[in-house]
């Protein structure tokens, strides 16, 4: 499951990122998410993105890569909320929001450590065409990650169309929930300190890494 996860979160990040383009400070603001279908905005940026992840391998450098262009296409609430379960509900309103922001923080730091650790890696992405219908708010862009010497591995991003943006909600690795996956974590904290006990170890986590 780690590797699938490590996986996951580069392909994620390397989906948003504008590719070789944004190392130019020239570049022209990108358009809202929203007039483009989700699986075209895959397939025109990973091939470029990828090709960018063969030549850096400075996590501090893909971390405010994940910071800029990542962030803005991941819904953080909608994902805190799925890990947390039904102890969402009964967290306050200043605990969802530490929540949120420690749990935003865990993912941005992992995305960077797997965009690191697996950059260099020849890999292509397949892309699954969408059938999206006038209207809808809610898809799953389906692709397929290809490796040397791998099997293929399915990964799919739950999107959700929000304020006429669409945003990950979830990351899907041959069917485990990448989000859900820690919800066992959350869970098992909470039983032994509380939801401050859970914000305080992520919280603590995030100073360590």
């Amino acid at each position: 499951m780690k590797n699938l996860i490590s996986v996951s979160l580069m392909t994620a990040a390397s989906l948003f990122v504008p590719g070789a383009q944004a190392q130019n400070a020239a570049l022209t603001a990108p358009q809202p998410a929203a007039q483009t279908a989700p699986d075209m905005l895959v397939r025109t940026t990973v091939e470029d993105v990828l090709a960018v992840l063969k030549q850096n391998k400075d996590r501090r450098v893909l971390q405010n890569v994940v910071e800029e262009k990542v962030l803005p296409h991941f819904d953080f609430r909608a994902m805190t909320q799925l890990a947390m379960g039904k102890a969402w509900r009964e967290a306050s309103p200043a605990q969802q929001k530490s929540l949120e922001n420690a749990f935003r923080t865990l993912l941005v730091r992992t995305y960077a450590t797997a965009l690191a650790e697996t950059a260099g890696v020849e890999r292509k992405v397949e892309v699954k065409p969408l059938q999206l219908k006038p209207g809808e708010d809610y898809t799953t862009v389906r692709t397929v990650v290809k490796e040397p010497g791998r099997p293929p591995v399915a990964i799919d991003y739950r999107m959700t169309l929000t304020n006429k943006t669409w945003k990950v909600t979830d990351i899907v690795a041959e069917n485990a929930s990448l989000v859900i996956n820690y919800r066992g974590t959350f869970n098992n904290e909470i039983s032994r300190s509380g939801i401050d006990g859970l914000i305080k170890v992520l919280e603590d986590k995030n100073k360590g890494a």
